[in-house]
């Protein structure tokens, strides 16, 4: 099982990392820190029916950080939602593959591009799933600098004042974010100790093991009363040596040169 969902990850790098390349696009630090999350979820872990896209039962995931669009569009391709040969139109006129998440390609719950809005509205699908007695769980995914806003803690006070135990919100804690480190934009931490203050059951793991990826969404899964929170520790630009811990990544798309690299690195 988890060798299947390594395998996953190292094709999501790879169509990223083209898909950004060929757009001359960015954001791929961001794109590449949370490619392990979602290569554990959509192999493992969400209930979902690729063929059927809006099928009623279906888990529902949301990719809230939008702009690292390019992972997310690769993993739902690679999982049959749509052909892969469609990921070499993104960023281009006329694509559907936008440079943030749209509600357009299916697999795509939510359109995204403001920070901030996709935990507010995970909550309301999964308080909705409660009031229809349905057994679809809700995973909504987040960057550290998006805690920034506000709406996500007010979001987080709504979850566990109606006890919402069918909601995931996974924090990808690559620790920079547009403009600078965390520490220095805007303070996080204790982040663990903030989350556990507002009644919620929070797991702190390494956002890059797979096991322990696995582990933590299995755990939540029995738990009964309190909304969940994975705080995956992960490093910007996951994969590529150059890219590791760098700002620049925020922004910068490769040239030929680094792309090559790039590839090689992450295929080995």
């Amino acid at each position: 099982m988890i060798e299947n969902s390594l395998l996953l990850a190292t094709e999501i790098r790879r169509n990223s990392l083209r898909m950004v390349y060929q757009a001359k696009a960015s954001h791929i630090g961001g794109a590449l820190s949370m490619v392990d999350i979602l290569s554990v979820l959509y192999s493992s872990i969400l209930n979902y029916d690729s063929s059927i896209p809006d099928w009623e039962l279906r888990d529902r995931f949301i990719l809230s950080k939008g702009h690292s669009c390019v992972s997310f569009y690769s993993t739902l391709a690679l999982c049959g939602f749509f052909p892969l040969e469609e990921l070499d139109e993104y960023g281009k006129d006329g694509s559907r593959l936008l440079s943030h998440t749209t509600h357009y390609v299916p697999g795509v719950e939510l359109s995204a591009g403001s920070l901030g809005h996709g935990l507010p509205v995970g909550c309301g699908i999964a308080l909705a799933a409660k009031r229809k007695k349905v057994s679809y769980r809700t995973y909504v995914l987040v960057g550290d600098g998006e805690m920034d806003e506000g709406s996500n803690w007010e979001a987080l006070l709504f979850a566990a004042h109606f006890g919402l135990d069918n909601l995931c919100l996974m924090i990808d804690y690559n620790k920079i974010q547009s403009l600078g480190a965390t520490n220095d934009v805007l303070k996080l931490e204790p982040l663990k100790t903030k989350l556990e203050a507002f009644n919620l059951n929070v797991i702190q793991i390494d956002g890059h093991d797979h096991q322990a990826l696995f582990n933590a969404f299995k755990s939540i899964e029995s738990l009964k009363g309190k909304p969940s929170v994975i705080i995956a520790d992960t490093i910007k630009g996951k994969g590529v040596s150059f890219m590791e811990n760098q700002l620049l990544w925020h922004y910068k798309s490769p040239n030929e040169e680094q792309y090559n690299q790039a590839i090689k690195e992450i295929e080995r």
